[in-house]
C-alpha cells in the first residue's frame, strides 16, 4: 500500500524526522488558508501515488495565500501518468544549501533491510543510480541486530564531513529505519534530506510504501489508503481477493499461483508479447474469480488478446472452466481466448470448454506463442 506525501510525512513525524510544517487541502480555498496560516513562501505539491510531480507542473513554489491559491488551482485540474490530482500538500518552503538522499527497501536477495544513501540526491536519483551507481553507498542490516548507532554515523559520514551536520542526519537516519520497520514497510524514502544554510536538516519529501500482508496489525496506517488515488480494478480485485496489478502491455493473464503467474508474464516477453497485467486467482476453486478476473481485464483497452494458465492443485481445472462459462454467458467478449490447462480435473475441465466451442492447450509453450501471435494481429483470430 503507497501512503501519499502527506501521510509518509506524519508517520516520519511521529517517529520524531524534522518535517516542514504543511497541511492538506482538496481546495484552491482551503490551500490559501493553509499558506496563510504557515506564513511566507510556500511550496504547493499534487498528492498522487507516482513519481514525476515536479517534471508533470505538479510542484510549485508561491509566494503567499493568493498565489498559492492559483497554484493549487492550476495542480488540481492535472492528471499525472493517468492518475487526477485530488489533493496538494501546502508546506514550508525551505532554503536549502545541499540536498542528499536517504532510502531503506527490503531486498528480498538477502532477506534484509538495505539503507541507501547518496549525497547526490534529488529529482535525478533514478539517473544516478544508472549512470553513476558508485554515489549511492549502500548497507544491508542485520534484522536481528537492527541498524547500530555506528551503522547511521557511518551513512551520514558519506554525505557530510560537517560534524554538526552528521549528526543531525545520522539521528534523521536511524529514525527512519525505526519508522521502516515499524510499519512494516518495503520502503521508506526521503529525497531530498535537505541541509538548510542556518544549519539544519530537514526531511521535505517523505515517500513510504507499506506491506499489505502486514495490515491487519497496523490498523492506523490501513485506515490511511485512498481508495480515490487507487486503480479501480485493483480495488475490485482486492475486495474479490485476486492478486491484480495492471501493466501496460497487451496480453491479459489470468493464472493461478504468484509464482506460475510470474512465469507467465517471463515466457510472453519471451516470446516477443508484452503482458497486461499480473493476476493470480489464487488456491480456491471459485468460479465467481474467473468471472471478476475476465470483468476486469476486459475494461483495459490496451489487451488484444486474453491468456489463461491454470496449473489444476488446490484450484480445480473444472471449476476454472465453469467461471468462464458463466463469464462468456453475462458479457459480450470480442477478444481471443488462449487456455491451457493441466491438473485436477483437466478431462473435466475440457468437456466443459468444448460445449461452447473452446479447446485448451496442455503446453505452456504452445498457448504462449498463440497468445502472442494472436495479439500482435491487433486480436484477429
Amino acid at each position: 500500500m503507497k501512503l501519499h506525501e502527506y501521510q509518509a510525512k506524519e508517520v516520519f513525524g511521529r517517529a520524531g524526522i524534522p518535517i516542514p510544517r504543511g497541511e492538506v487541502a482538496a481546495t484552491p480555498a482551503a490551500a490559501a488558508a493553509a499558506a496563510r496560516a504557515i506564513g511566507g513562501r510556500v511550496v504547493v505539491k499534487a498528492q498522487v501515488h507516482v513519481g514525476g510531480r515536479g517534471k508533470a507542473g505538479g510542484v510549485k513554489l508561491a509566494d503567499d495565500a493568493r498565489d498559492a491559491e492559483e497554484k493549487a488551482r492550476a495542480i488540481l485540474s492535472l492528471t499525472i501518468k493517468g492518475l487526477p490530482v485530488r489533493k496538494v500538500l501546502v508546506t514550508e518552503a525551505a532554503e536549502i544549501a545541499s540536498e542528499a538522499y536517504v532510502g531503506i527497501i527490503l531486498d528480498r536477495a538477502t532477506h534484509r533491510p538495505v539503507v541507501m544513501v547518496s549525497a547526490a540526491g534529488g529529482v535525478d536519483i533514478e539517473e544516478v543510480a544508472a549512470t553513476t551507481p558508485e554515489k549511492i553507498v549502500k548497507l544491508g542490516v542485520d534484522p536481528l541486530l537492527g541498524l547500530r548507532a555506528f551503522d547511521a554515523r557511518y551513512l551520514a559520514g558519506k554525505l557530510t564531513s560537517d560534524p554538526a551536520i552528521a549528526k543531525q542526519t545520522a539521528d534523521i537516519i536511524a529514525k527512519l529505519y525505526r519508522a521502516f520497520i515499524d510499519a512494516d514497510a518495503s520502503l521508506a524514502e526521503i529525497n531530498p534530506l535537505v541541509t538548510t544554510p542556518d544549519g539544519r536538516v530537514l526531511a521535505v519529501d517523505a515517500k513510504l510504501v507499506v506491506d499489505d500482508n502486514a495490515l491487519y496489525r497496523r490498523p492506523e496506517i490501513a485506515a490511511m489508503r485512498d481508495a480515490d488515488a487507487e486503480d479501480p480494478s485493483e480495488i475490485e480485485a482486492r475486495e474479490k481477493g485476486l492478486s491484480f496489478v495492471k501493466l501496460d502491455g497487451e496480453i491479459g493473464c489470468v493464472v493461478n499461483g504468484a509464482g506460475l503467474a510470474m512465469a507467465t508474464m517471463d515466457l510472453i516477453q519471451h516470446f516477443g508479447g508484452r503482458p497486461a497485467n499480473f493476476l493470480d486467482i489464487g488456491g480456491s476453486s471459485d468460479p465467481s474469480k474467473v468471472v471478476t478476473a475476465l470483468r476486469i481485464l476486459t475494461r483495459d483497452p490496451n489487451v488484444r488478446a486474453i491468456l489463461f494458465n491454470i496449473f489444476g492443485g488446490i484450484t480445480r481445472c473444472d471449476d476454472v472452466a465453469k467461471g468462464l462459462v458463466a463469464a462468456l454467458a453475462e458479457m459480450r467478449l470480442d477478444l481471443p481466448i488462449v487456455i491451457r490447462l493441466t491438473g485436477t480435473n483437466e478431462k473435466e475441465a475440457r468437456e466443459i470448454l468444448k460445449g461452447i466451442g473452446l479447446d485448451a492447450a496442455t503446453e505452456m509453450d504452445d498457448a504462449v506463442r498463440r497468445v502472442v501471435a494472436l495479439a500482435s494481429k491487433g486480436g484477429a483470430a
